[in-house]
């Protein structure tokens, strides 16, 4: 493959299928699971996400914004669009396909802008 003639090759060759999965997860060990700044620490989020039952959907937010954006508090620049309920569902989605027991808030809030609170009014 020539990424160099088409860049997007990595998703759409069809000669080699697990590709983009192998490229996603270079991505997600070089650069999501390494990410660090003074804020916010993703090991360090992960860990309080998992030791407080899957609850913490600020670091669900977080790292949304890190793979979309490149930074934890999304929209990280002008102009960005950010679709968190939309990122949520995903995050939840994946959660469940690994047999985990999602927290009913998690699977029916939503994250409000620029608030740490879930409201409940919106099913994902």
């Amino acid at each position: 493959i020539d990424f160099c003639i088409d860049p997007s090759a990595i998703c759409s060759n069809d000669k080699y299928p697990d590709l983009k999965w192998i490229a996603g997860m270079f991505r997600w060990i070089t650069e999501i699971q390494s990410y660090e700044t003074e804020e916010f620490r993703y090991m360090d989020g992960l860990k309080g996400f998992v030791d407080g039952g899957l609850n913490d959907w600020g670091f669900m937010h977080a790292v949304a914004g890190i793979v979309t954006q490149g930074c934890h508090s999304p929209p990280c620049m002008e102009g960005a669009e950010f679709n968190g309920v939309e990122r949520k569902a995903i995050f939840v989605k994946t959660l469940k396909l690994f047999g985990l027991v999602v927290n009913d808030k998690a699977a029916t809030g939503r994250r409000l802008e620029g608030e740490n609170e879930i409201a409940e009014d919106v099913i994902v």
